[in-house]
């Protein structure tokens, strides 16, 4: 899917792998799910294709949350891509929407208690600059859900909702996601930037 999104020009793709919500699972489950994560994290270090194409990993989520030897894991693999920025791969990892506007919250309120900042000077900018501090993640474009489910399931709701992204919902789970498929979402995606620009140009000649 990766070599896809490539072709098509896309630079900054978030894998919604794991959610705050699926700690709730059977430890053997979330054992094996971290093993896998681990080994997915592990084998970035050493595919030439991440070096030759300079691509960024990086991981957004509550760090607090997972097992020490995943996080070293996790740390190794940014460590490693730090300083690429041709392609971005944003893995949400113990991620959930509503827990990353809470700690952006809380990031705010410490500044604000230091001394550091004013809270008449909060604004959207101030929220959007503590979310997900230090990684380059840029407002969403386009939101792919696969297994016929109509949610966007907590998923990076400031970044998503609040730039009103195009949201495609598909049948095929992802095992299974095609080429088709995401020709398919990147298409509703240009419908809507399409019809956006429609409009501000019937309200700019309304205007005159």
């Amino acid at each position: 899917m990766l070599d896809w999104a490539w072709e098509l020009g896309v630079r900054h793709v978030t894998l919604y792998s794991f959610s705050t919500e699926n700690f709730g699972r059977d430890k053997e489950e979330l054992d094996a799910l971290f093993r896998l994560f681990k080994r997915k994290f592990i084998d970035v270090t050493s595919d030439e294709r991440v070096h030759r194409n300079r691509i960024r990993v990086q991981m957004l989520g509550d760090r607090s949350l997972l097992p020490e030897d995943l996080l070293a894991t996790v740390t190794a693999a940014e460590e490693a891509t730090r300083e690429y920025d041709r392609y971005f791969i944003n893995v949400a990892l113990a991620y959930g929407g509503r827990n990353e506007i809470v700690h952006a919250a809380r990031s705010i309120l410490a500044e604000v208690k230091a001394g550091a900042l004013e809270p008449a000077a909060i604004d959207a900018a101030t929220v959007e600059s503590h979310l997900n501090r230090g990684l380059h993640i840029p407002p969403v474009d386009l939101i792919i859900r696969t297994g016929n489910e109509c949610r966007t399931s907590n998923f990076l709701p400031w970044l998503a909702n609040g730039h009103e992204s195009a949201v495609y919902f598909c049948a095929p789970y992802w095992p299974v996601f095609r080429k088709i498929d995401l020709l398919r979402a990147v298409r509703v995606y240009d419908q809507r930037m399409r019809l956006k620009e429609q409009m501000q140009r019937n309200a700019a000649g309304g205007a005159r």
